[in-house]
């Protein structure tokens, strides 16, 4: 698989021409790779493509993966930013999410990055079934104490096929409670924000300086090319991903091969990205930028489908910015598809 990602590495080089501000080990446990693993990769990047010297470079981690060596192994290659999944300090919630680590191993692995890295994240995810609004606040009040940087803070979705919608389906557990998720979710933005965090994005909160770099790229639609079976890649009217079977992706890459998929985006696909993104981002929606993406046409459309919302105080606008209402954007994701343009 290593060899494979190298060589697709080496096979795009010529996609991207401009400057790299970041490089994002994810999806799956990256953490797992051994340091000459990681440098492989990193290598072949510095090589083929124009990387700033002050790349933001993070590296996906479990708590259970952490210890000191491994640290210093990172620090060695370049790693500058680490992303911890620790999902919860309740070791209830931990278990029904079926976790690796306990509580105890989530504050230790927090500890040591803490201990050597400048710029960190955590993942946090709140509306666990049977978990209460106190072990939230109690999460939150561990990471704003210990001065993390960034918190990812993300809502329990229910997934098809997994152990948790069975034990829902069985009486097991409790379903998610909307109200409960809401709550939480209203009480994070309150309490992070009053702490000196900025909700630049929907489930991404950060000190002033420490705005994920690989986050902002996505939600602000520049282009970016991903590596890896799955991966997807945009550069800006086109969107292209990998086939997400390992055995294929592999045979194809060292057919010479690239296993890609790819979607060109008609206007009204890019206008409704331009309300999505928009809105889950505390800068909101410009109008501007829609008119001059897109034509006057596409801001006119929007200013007469957002009437009705500012009416009843969903939405606000003011020098031609839309945003959403502090205590509607729970619901963020469900306004901007009445935005959409679906004809």
């Amino acid at each position: 698989m290593i060899n494979a990602v190298v060589k697709e590495i080496g096979l795009r080089k010529d996609e991207i021409k401009t400057k790299i501000e970041s490089i994002y080990f994810g999806g799956g446990t990256p953490s797992l790779l051994s340091k000459e693993e990681i440098n492989l990769i990193l290598s072949k990047i510095r090589n083929s493509f124009n990387v700033s010297s002050n790349a933001e470079c993070t590296l996906e981690c479990n708590p259970e993966n952490v210890n000191i060596n491994i640290i210093n192994d990172w620090k060695d290659i370049g790693i500058n930013r680490v992303s911890l999944g620790i999902q919860s300090f309740n070791d209830k919630s931990l278990q029904l999410m079926n976790r690796s680590h306990d509580s105890l191993k989530a504050f230790s692995s927090l500890q040591l990055l803490k201990n050597n890295f400048k710029n960190f994240s955590v993942d946090l995810i709140y509306g666990i079934p049977h978990s209460k609004l106190h072990d939230w606040k109690k999460a939150l009040k561990i990471v704003t104490d210990l001065d993390v940087p960034h918190i990812s803070a993300y809502v329990l979705t229910v997934e098809p096929k997994t152990a948790l919608i069975k034990m829902i389906e069985k009486n097991q557990i409790k379903g998610v409670d909307e109200k409960n998720q809401r709550d939480q979710h209203m009480f994070a933005y309150e309490f992070l924000t009053e702490n000196g965090y900025e909700n630049y994005e929907f489930s991404s909160f950060s000190k002033p300086g420490f705005q994920c770099k690989n986050n902002v790229t996505y939600w602000t639609r520049k282009e970016y090319i991903g590596f890896g079976p799955s991966a997807h890649s945009f550069n800006g009217t086109e969107r292209k991903w990998n086939v997400s079977n390992n055995s294929i992706y592999i045979d194809k890459i060292n057919a010479n091969i690239l296993p890609l998929e790819s979607e060109t985006l008609t206007q009204n696909n890019i206008f409704n990205e331009m309300v999505m993104v928009g809105l889950r981002r505390s800068s909101g929606i410009k109008i501007s930028e829609i008119e001059s993406t897109l034509g006057i046409s596409y801001g006119d459309y929007l200013n007469k489908e957002i009437k009705s919302k500012l009416y009843e105080g969903i939405l606000d606008k003011k020098d031609n910015i839309i945003s959403v209402k502090k205590n509607f954007k729970f619901i963020t994701d469900g306004i901007a598809s009445e935005l959409f343009i679906t004809s």
